[in-house]
């Protein structure tokens, strides 16, 4: 993150709270309700809770920091070129959300000229607040956090959120790592990444992700110590394929890549 020590992101880390308390709000006056469950053109669920919670959010952005741009989930992109872009997943794990599982997100990040700096993961039922910003340690609810050391991979705890995002030479890729690590287990969805981040669990590599998908992590998981990139090893970004690659000891990350790559 080279040319960003001199980023005051105090600003910007307030707005990202109000961002999350807004779409906190309407979340929890939804879940485990009987609302309506739509499905979307590629089959993933959406609900009313989704669409208000990114709404909230926009309608903050606009108000505050009208030259910043947005990509949103669920209402696209608006002045996608500008220096500063906010990418929002109001709910990230749905599936989760609507079957009463509270290890669903709200995940907030802020990129300046194309490159992720500031990353919140919320839930809002449990009231945890992960928090990540270039040059600052990871935050939970306020306290600095830590990842934890890994050094072999065969003691390592691996985390994706479903199987069958991985299809073809990914998912022998996926397989061939799954035979490497000692516990692999499915279905935290952004969850996952906050317990990289808090020294639970050692990584999450997962495929078929879209920016508001990924873009909150590197900010998040790297400020408390541990590495994210694709599966090439690039940093990840809006131009990013959509497969990533998250550790809590850089070690083990690279161990990771070589293993995918194998």
């Amino acid at each position: 993150m080279a040319g960003l020590a001199a980023i005051d992101l105090a600003d910007q880390l307030a707005l990202a709270d109000s961002l999350a308390d807004a779409a906190g709000a309407v979340i929890r006056r939804y879940f485990r309700s009987k609302i309506a469950v739509d499905d979307k053109a590629d089959a993933s669920p959406v609900t009313i809770a989704d669409r208000e919670a990114e709404a909230a959010m926009r309608r903050l952005i606009e108000a505050r920091v009208p030259a910043h741009g947005i990509l949103g989930e669920e209402y696209g992109e608006a002045r996608i070129g500008a220096d500063w872009v906010w990418v929002l997943d109001p709910i990230d794990g749905t599936k989760s959300f609507i079957s009463g599982v509270p290890l669903f997100g709200t995940l907030i990040a802020l990129l300046h000229q194309g490159v992720p700096v500031l990353g919140v993961i919320d839930q809002p039922i449990s009231g945890e607040r992960w928090r990540g910003s270039a040059g600052a340690p990871t935050t939970l609810n306020g306290a600095p956090i830590r990842t934890r050391p890994c050094g072999d991979i065969a003691t390592a705890s691996l985390f994706a959120t479903a199987p069958d995002m991985f299809a073809g030479s990914d998912a022998v890729a996926f397989r061939r790592l799954q035979s490497r690590v000692k516990l692999s287990r499915f279905g935290s969805d952004c969850y996952a990444y906050g317990l990289v981040a808090a020294g639970f669990i050692d990584c999450v590599v997962e495929a078929c992700l879209k920016p508001y998908d990924y873009c909150a992590m590197g900010p998040i998981i790297e400020g408390a110590g541990g590495k994210t990139s694709d599966w090439q090893g690039k940093p990840l970004g809006l131009a990013s394929d959509g497969r990533v690659v998250c550790a809590g000891d850089p070690a083990l990350h690279e161990t990771i890549l070589t293993v995918l790559d194998s």
